[in-house]
């Protein structure tokens, strides 16, 4: 992208964000909706995508596992982050959960205020 298209687009375009969090969860195909839907309909998550088709290779008690999981992708402005990371690996049938947060630095704007409005249980407009 040009730094002219950039400056034009500025409007529409948030280039920092400090609260804004992607959230990114490995979990069983069975019970991942569940997690989800509790997550949006409390109000702690404004969206969560689950993405099929994850194949996760890891150790566990000695072990090589081969699992079939999908990934969930959380987006949150929820603070503090490190209360909903325990809550999320609270819900999650694993016992050490793959749960990981990636700091939201830039994005369309109104999505972004979108995300900040609904994860903190307000109704949309």
């Amino acid at each position: 992208m040009s730094p002219h298209l950039l400056e034009e687009n500025l409007d529409t375009v948030h280039l920092e964000s400090s609260i804004l969090h992607l959230i990114l969860v490995s979990h069983p195909p069975d019970s991942a909706a569940s997690l989800a839907r509790g997550l949006v309909e409390e109000g702690l998550a404004a969206c969560v995508n689950i993405l099929p088709g994850s194949r996760s290779i890891y150790r566990w008690e000695d072990k090589t596992c081969d699992e079939e999981e999908v990934l969930l992708t959380i987006k949150t402005a929820r603070e503090p982050i490190e209360e909903l990371v325990e809550l999320i690996a609270s819900r999650h049938p694993h016992e050490c959960p793959e749960v990981l947060v990636v700091p939201v630095t830039a994005g369309l704007d109104r999505y972004l205020k979108w995300v900040e409005k609904m994860s903190h249980g307000e109704e949309s407009s």
